[in-house]
């Protein structure tokens, strides 16, 4: 392997892979497209099963008349923010990076921070998890030695959504206990990641079996990752993630906007409500993507605390379709162009492996 190899390395900026690895990889990769499709394809049928709703309460002349009133210019604006929206946390997640002492270039690890949210799909967002493959083939790290910067970006991003969702809803008076209660369950989780009792507890009578024994060792190596990044990192994080998610506030009310909704600026607290309730209502949940979770969430909320602006069911039901457009199918659609990008990392010549 060996010119080869090094002409390969010098291109790719990689460290030459086994075959098998690679392959292992790529079909882990091949298995989570066939999951994105499913989802794809559900996310289809919800937005049918609204569409059919919608016609039967409104009509289906009605329909097509709120679907044509749509403004290009401002669902343009509306993505373009919500791209701005998910490229302005890079900077945590850089800095989990540094902490846990893996070093990739700048723009590197921009394209491999792009390429998690392919992966919004799954659960709990937790397919994020994928780009420690990329990291490994950059650098060897280990994925236990990754995984805390994965699970401090995705506790910080739903921390980011419970802050502005608990903070609109006391800023509007109204739904404060459910907010509260919707982040108490969201967060929940994230003891078992932080505190290093359970697993204690767990190891110590669960240790001595033999098929355990890796999946502890590498869990040992996660808790002692987890302690570079320091409490003063995840405040950091904030200052990024809490704007970020405000912005993704603006998107939905540009996708209001873009339907010729006459919304003033001073009802931007409830649409920030709107927003954030509907996907923390979805992230519980726990269906891959929030199918009809976050879509029948965003319809009430619009027929609640706009209907009397004009936004009846029909028309929440086609905002509701659009916004998850901007929010879900923009955002994974360049989360797969930047993870198809990555590949190129994982490649190995021919010969390796034999």
């Amino acid at each position: 392997m060996g010119a080869e190899a090094a002409r390969y390395d010098r291109k790719a900026g990689v460290r030459p892979r086994r075959a098998s690895e690679y392959k292992k990889y790529r079909a882990r990769v091949s298995l989570a497209k066939k999951a994105a499709g499913w989802i794809a394809g559900g996310s289809l049928a919800v937005f049918v099963v609204i569409i059919a709703a919608a016609i039967i309460n409104e009509g289906t002349a009605a329909f097509v008349k709120q679907l044509s009133m749509v403004n290009p210019f401002y669902f343009f604006i509306a993505l373009l923010l919500m791209f701005l929206s998910n490229a302005m946390r890079y900077p945590k997640w850089s800095l989990y990076m540094k902490r846990l002492g893996i070093r990739i270039s700048s723009a590197k690890n921009f394209v491999i921070y792009l390429s998690m949210y392919s992966m919004e799909i799954t659960p709990g967002r937790w397919g994020r998890a994928i780009v420690s493959y990329t990291i490994n083939s950059l650098t060897r790290t280990t994925f236990a030695n990754i995984f805390p910067a994965i699970v401090a970006d995705i506790f910080t991003d739903f921390s980011g959504f419970a802050v502005v969702s608990v903070g609109a809803a006391l800023l509007l008076d109204q739904y404060v206990a459910l907010s509260l209660g919707i982040t108490a369950l969201l967060l929940l989780p994230f003891l078992f990641l932080y505190v290093k009792t359970p697993f204690d507890f767990i190891r110590k009578r669960l240790g001595h079996m033999r098929r355990l024994k890796p999946m502890f060792r590498d869990a040992l190596v996660y808790f002692k990752s987890n302690k570079k990044i320091r409490a003063a990192d995840y405040l950091y994080s904030m200052a990024f993630t809490i704007p970020s998610m405000l912005l993704n506030g603006v998107v939905l009310y540009f996708v209001i906007l873009s339907f010729g909704v006459r919304l003033p600026v001073g009802a931007m607290p409830e649409v920030i409500f709107i927003f954030s309730s509907s996907l923390l209502l979805g992230a519980i949940s726990g269906i891959p993507a929030a199918l009809g979770v976050t879509d029948a969430a965003l319809i009430g909320y619009l027929v609640l605390f706009f209907g009397n602006v004009g936004i009846d069911f029909g028309l929440a039901s086609i905002i509701a379709i659009f916004f998850r457009i901007v929010n879900w199918w923009f955002v994974e659609g360049f989360g797969f162009a930047a993870l198809a990008y990555t590949f190129r990392y994982w490649k190995v010549p021919s010969q390796q492996g034999r």
